[in-house]
């Protein structure tokens, strides 16, 4: 990919976006390649990048079918379900935690 226009941030011609960009407009790249980067520059790390798709290129999004749904509502299922209390937390639970809050402050009084 060294081939590849580069752009500085926020200085990519129109017609070019990235797939967040593409996503937000109900578009996926849809098997095209790459056409450019966009780096946006750091202090003292190397730059961020972002590849960029053509827009005109671009298919509309898959719509979600009940399979879809369903495997995605298991998913966030397990990703709110305690593994120590087995309840739905009602919310993601952190990773750094890797239990629910009210596990983790009777976890951390007990130690």
């Amino acid at each position: 990919m060294g081939a590849l226009p580069v752009y500085r941030w926020r200085l990519a011609p129109d017609g070019l976006a990235t797939r967040r960009q593409l996503r937000a407009l109900g578009l996926r790249p849809g098997g095209q390649d790459v056409v450019a980067e966009v780096q946006r520059p750091r202090r003292r790390r190397g730059p961020l990048v972002a590849y960029l798709y053509r827009i005109d290129q671009a298919k509309p999004v898959r719509p979600m079918t009940p399979a879809r749904a369903a495997a995605l509502d298991a998913a966030m299922r397990a990703r709110r379900t305690c593994p120590n209390c087995r309840r739905d937390a009602g919310y993601c639970i952190p990773r750094s935690l890797g239990m629910c809050v009210p596990c983790s402050d009777s976890f951390t009084a007990v130690a």
